[in-house]
This record gives C-alpha cells, sequence and structure tokens, in this order.
C-alpha cells in the first residue's frame, strides 16, 4: 500500500498483458514524438501529416495537440508559469499511457520550458521519447501568427505570451531539429518524412 500525493492506502495492479504483448500484436513501438516550437512554428502541422503518413502506412498513432486538450483535460488551466508546468505533466503523463499501450504518440505543444520536457523525457525510458524542435524565426512564426496571437501579444492585450515577453527555451540535445532549408520552409510532407525516418532507423516500426 502507498500514499502518493493526496492519496492514500493505493496498490499498483499489474496486468498479465504487458508492453511488449501490445507491440507485438501492433507491429510498432510505443513511443512518444513531442513536437515544441513557438506558436506558429508548424507543430500541429507536422503532427498531423506525420499521423496521416503512418496511418497510410499501417501503424497506429494519436495526436495529443495542446489547444485540443485545453478543450477539455486541461480546461482548468491558465497560462501562467505553474499552470503551464502542470499542462506539461498531465500531457506527459496521457502520452507515456499512449506509449505503453504500444501507440505512436505525437504531442504538439509550445512546452516552453527545458525542465518541464525533461520531466516527460524522464517519464519514458529506452529513448523512447523523441523530442521534435520546430527551429524557426520567431519572424517566421510572427508573420504567420495563424490565431492572431502575436499581434494581440504585441499590442499588450495578452501578457506572457511566449516568443514575446516570456521567453522560450529551445532544446539542448533534441532528437530531431526541423529547419529552413534554403531560406524556405519545408513542406508538411518533407517535415513529416524527416521524423518517418528517424523511427524507421531506430526501430519503432517493428515490434
Amino acid at each position: 500500500m502507498s500514499n502518493i500525493g493526496k492519496s492514500t492506502n493505493i496498490l499498483w495492479h499489474n496486468c498479465p498483458i504487458g508492453q511488449s504483448d501490445r507491440q507485438k500484436l501492433l507491429g510498432q513501438k510505443g513511443c512518444v514524438v513531442w513536437i515544441t516550437g513557438l506558436s506558429g512554428s508548424g507543430k500541429s502541422t507536422l503532427a498531423c501529416a506525420l499521423s496521416r503518413e503512418l496511418h497510410y502506412r499501417g501503424y497506429l498513432t494519436y495526436v495529443l495537440d495542446g489547444d485540443n486538450l485545453r478543450h477539455r483535460l486541461n480546461r482548468d488551466l491558465s497560462f501562467k508559469a505553474e499552470d503551464r508546468a502542470e499542462n506539461i505533466r498531465r500531457v506527459g503523463e496521457v502520452a507515456k499511457l499512449f506509449a505503453d499501450a504500444g501507440i505512436i504518440c505525437i504531442a504538439s505543444l509550445i512546452s516552453p520550458y527545458r525542465r518541464d520536457r525533461d520531466a516527460c523525457r524522464a517519464l519514458l525510458p529506452d529513448s523512447k521519447f523523441i523530442e521534435v524542435f520546430m527551429d524557426l524565426p520567431l519572424k517566421i512564426c510572427e508573420a504567420r501568427d495563424p490565431k492572431g496571437l502575436y499581434k494581440l501579444a504585441r499590442t499588450g492585450k495578452i501578457k506572457g505570451f511566449i516568443g514575446v515577453d516570456d521567453p522560450y527555451e529551445p532544446p539542448v540535445n533534441g532528437e530531431i531539429v526541423i529547419k529552413m532549408k534554403d531560406g524556405e520552409c519545408p513542406s508538411p510532407k518533407a517535415m513529416a518524412k524527416q521524423v518517418l525516418c528517424y523511427l524507421e532507423e531506430n526501430g519503432f516500426l517493428q515490434a
């Protein structure tokens, strides 16, 4: 029996069917592809493109999108630093469950702070946390401004906006970096292919 946080007298129950059994059934290895970057850098675009390409090839995926999760699971959280940390903690725990189920979980969140991303990485041993950094310049992201948030931040209508008046901490040793090439942003298909190659080369697309 254990006391964890505010929960008392709880017991961990093990099931005879484990991750390896589920992975064998699916013909793939569960993992978390964690896409991080500024607003407007193309995180959701990559997540959907990658999910589509994997689906066409017969692999099971699930996308955890930051905005979507704030509609339900994390709707009680604000954008204050402490709530951002809790937002990432919850998503990390959910992503871990998907990976344990043998699913390729694609998490798409700004997740600006290294300590929060590193805490999620620590949940997934054996290199099953794959950090993808959308390394696009702020000026490109701001020019896109798909939700008009940069404009609101620049006029002071949004406070603590990442990239404007709150910092973004880029990964130091991420597995994949998406960059501009010859002054052009890569297409969704090209970005997805870059991640697919990593998954193939590291054995995630086989049981």
